[in-house]
């Protein structure tokens, strides 16, 4: 990956928070709980997934920048939704997936060439590298964006 794409993708990663936002500007209670489809999410369980993700994904990012060789390990997303009370107040994990992704955009702003190029194995895709992570994570949120105004949508 040359420096430009690797900016670019920094850029469009710390820009997640903001289309969060942007996407639940003025969000009325019966939008927060709104589907697309009767197995997608709700934006409010989306805000909660978006933090478990992004506080996993950066302990991810740590690991294979500070351990050699690092085991990644998979989650079961949708165990999380089930388990972890996703009908919750969203706040707190707003926050959390903000200063989550603003520690680690810190990180990736500051990463040497040796360290973009480190890598290790993923439970259930094999080789996972730095910037296999970055290419990931710098449009999670945005897709996750598109998903919420789209839910909002179905509320009339």
């Amino acid at each position: 990956m040359d420096d430009d794409r690797r900016g670019k993708l920094i850029e469009q990663y710390r820009d997640g928070y903001r289309v969060i936002t942007e996407a639940l500007e003025g969000i009325t209670n019966a939008e927060m709980d709104a589907r697309e489809g009767s197995q997608e999410w709700s934006p409010r369980e989306i805000i909660h997934h978006l933090a478990d993700s992004e506080m996993t994904s950066a302990i991810r990012l740590r690991r294979l920048l500070a351990e050699e060789t690092p085991e990644i390990i998979g989650y079961d997303q949708e165990a999380y939704a089930r388990i972890l009370y996703y009908d919750r107040p969203i706040e707190p994990s707003l926050e959390a997936f903000r200063y989550a992704r603003e520690s680690t955009a810190q990180l990736l702003e500051r990463m040497t060439d040796v360290e973009w190029e480190r890598a290790g194995t993923h439970s259930e895709s094999g080789v996972y590298s730095v910037e296999g992570w970055l290419e990931i994570y710098a449009v999670h949120a945005h897709e996750h964006a598109d998903q919420i105004r789209r839910a909002r949508a179905m509320v009339e």
